[in-house]
């Protein structure tokens, strides 16, 4: 099994939106991905609620089956659809994977 974790700090607007609402987007548009994509087991999405100097403004925890399941998924056109609207209002982002 392989764990994808992604680590977001948004611009404060964004395709006229406020971050809170980008980050509200961002989680639903991942988490309909469930069910979708071979080899994806779960996608979760959180809002950090501390927002402090450190925090990060949304983290996503995945687990895949494998780690050609991971990679599957980074090019899926769903995912990439998703990541496109990321890119836009994203202004940080950081990344782990491992196997357990």
């Amino acid at each position: 099994m392989v764990k994808h974790l992604v680590f977001w700090k948004l611009k404060e607007e964004a395709f006229g939106n406020n971050k809170a609402t980008n980050a509200l987007l961002i989680k639903k548009k991942l988490e309909d991905l469930n069910g979708q994509i071979e080899g994806l087991i779960h996608l979760e999405v959180g809002i950090d609620f501390m927002k402090t100097d450190d925090s990060y403004d949304l983290a996503l925890y995945g687990e895949f089956e494998s780690r050609n399941a991971l990679a599957f998924y980074q090019e899926h056109p769903k995912h990439k659809e998703v990541q496109q609207f990321v890119k836009v209002v994203r202004s940080g982002r950081c990344s782990v994977d491992y196997e357990i």
